[in-house]
């Protein structure tokens, strides 16, 4: 599968946070084609790959998430209409009019969040419809309560959104979820690249589960694997665009994969930071910095764990997050690749003693 084939059938799996199964599936399948990796799991779904050189040698981690946001089930009303529960950060504004997928113990159902029709709407409620997420509901064509519930629908059912790649121009890509299937399909391309080498430490492929509801995930599979450094492939918050400022988001298509320089989560650290810095340099590839005032992700999660490792977010810049259509750009997804593969090859026991400050 070419990397944009495997891009298209991420972005477009059904995975919200806790139900991240064909999105795993799509995963495994690619590494059984490699020769040098085990798998594990956690107890919460994250897979882990790893390839070991030496137990006593030190251990890199490359993380991303398999989950998207979405919603459950929360109950049906009289009339047939399901109301929801969120499954991470949504901008209410954004899911007017919208067409999801309910996974049900039998089959996918399509639905759309259904919105009072702009005919009967005063100034005010076109201004400000749907406040809340208590407010929106989602119409699968039941005609009450009891035909809802003979289609299958269950409290608690899965909801994710019902959303097709489209190919733009200059090789981007819409779609929904790259937050962070992207992440996902370097991961999977990086493992193909160097699955014959012999590396110099022992290194993981981390997916991880449930990122969008609070990290978990990151919490249980940092402990697993007890890393010495570890770099977290995620979403770049794009600022190239209408109505977005400098102040908010630095990123911009085209220029490149970014270093989070700060999030709400974490700081990087700053051996790890230089050393990157450097293979980009030495490599002429694109290099760009983000610095957000909010964002969360699985490296501080990794960054925390046991005694705390050196960690830091390598992020693909992306315009429209967390909604059904969100812009990438393939030639910062292949330059992402480029810069982690440099990495992967260059790195040795005593680069990553070094960047740790650690001494025999």
């Amino acid at each position: 599968m070419n990397n944009k084939n495997m891009l298209i059938e991420l972005s477009e799996a059904f995975g919200p946070s806790g139900f991240e199964e064909e999105i795993k599936e799509i995963i495994v399948n690619e590494f059984k084609n490699l020769k040098s990796f085990t798998k594990h799991e956690d107890g919460i779904g994250s897979v882990i790959f790893s390839k070991i050189s030496d137990q006593n040698k030190p251990t890199l981690s490359l993380v991303a998430h398999m989950d998207e946001i979405g919603y459950l089930v929360k109950y049906i009303d009289e009339r047939g209409f399901i109301k929801v529960q969120n499954l991470g950060g949504w901008l209410t504004q954004s899911m007017i009019n919208q067409r999801w997928i309910v996974r049900t113990n039998e089959k996918d159902i399509v639905g759309i969040s259904g919105m009072k029709t702009i005919h009967v709407m005063t100034p005010e409620e076109r201004r400000n419809f749907y406040k809340s997420n208590n407010e929106l509901f989602i119409d699968v064509g039941a005609k009450n309560k009891q035909d809802a519930v003979a289609m299958g629908i269950n409290p608690g059912d899965p909801i994710a959104p019902l959303s097709k790649v489209t190919e733009l121009n200059n090789e981007r890509l819409l779609g929904k979820a790259w937050d962070d299937r992207i992440g996902c399909a370097m991961l999977i391309e990086l493992a193909q690249k160097i699955d014959t080498l012999d590396l110099k430490y022992n290194l993981n492929f981390v997916f991880t589960t449930q990122e969008e509801i609070g990290l978990r995930g990151a919490m249980t599979t940092a402990y697993i694997t007890n890393s010495d450094i570890c770099i977290n492939l995620e979403v770049g918050v794009a600022g190239d665009y209408s109505y977005m400022t400098e102040d908010e988001a630095q990123e911009k298509l085209g220029f490149g994969p970014s270093i989070f320089l700060h999030d709400n989560s974490m700081l990087p650290d700053k051996r790890l930071r230089s050393y990157i810095e450097k293979i980009a340099s030495d490599n002429n590839i694109k290099l760009q910095y983000e610095i957000l005032a909010g964002y969360g992700e699985d490296g501080s999660m990794f960054q925390k764990s046991r005694g705390g490792i050196p960690a830091i977010n390598l992020g693909i810049p992306t315009r429209y997050l967390h909604c059904h259509n969100s812009v990438i750009d393939l030639e910062d997804y292949r330059n992402g690749i480029n810069l982690v593969n440099h990495i992967l090859i260059d790195l040795d026991k005593d680069k990553i003693k070094d960047i740790k400050n650690l001494v025999d």
